[in-house]
């Protein structure tokens, strides 16, 4: 599968035209990542968005300092993650270690992503308004769940 065909399943990029999904592949970079690699760690600065090509990666946290970190999720093909690196200056949420060899992901800085942004505001409308809808969703979610241990 193209890569292009492949983040027309994405939901952060939905909406967007082909030519816009080339145009945030002309930004990204390839990386590579093997069983056990760290993509990065919990409270790490956040600089990049990630796009799961082929593989598998682990989401893992640490709740309170000097407690184990514990596993939450293994995404795959077509999810992201750290997102939030494109709309805060803020610490990573989890720490993300690559749980198959072979791993390829597909990054986005965030300075390349401003850059973009400025020359094409549409795309930028369109990749915000989904990040947020994506966070609200998840925000809701939590707060239902949190609800129901009352």
């Amino acid at each position: 599968m193209a890569l292009i065909e492949l983040l027309r399943t994405v939901g952060v990029f939905s909406g967007l035209t082909d030519e816009q999904l080339q145009r945030l592949i002309d930004i990204s970079e390839e990386e590579m990542y093997d069983e056990d690699a760290i993509i990065f760690k919990q409270e790490s600065e956040g600089e990049k968005l990630y796009l799961i090509r082929d593989g598998q990666v682990e989401v893992r946290i640490r709740k309170k300092p000097h407690q184990p970190e514990r596993s939450q999720v293994f995404l795959g093909r077509g999810q992201v993650f750290g997102e939030m690196a494109l709309l805060d200056m803020g610490k990573r949420s989890a720490t993300i270690k690559c749980s198959r060899d072979g791993t390829v992901l597909h990054s986005i800085t965030r300075e390349a992503f401003t850059g973009l942004c400025t020359s094409n505001t549409d795309i930028g409308y369109i990749v915000m308004r989904n990040i947020a809808l994506d966070l609200s969703f998840k925000l809701r979610h939590r707060n239902l769940d949190l609800g129901a241990d009352s």
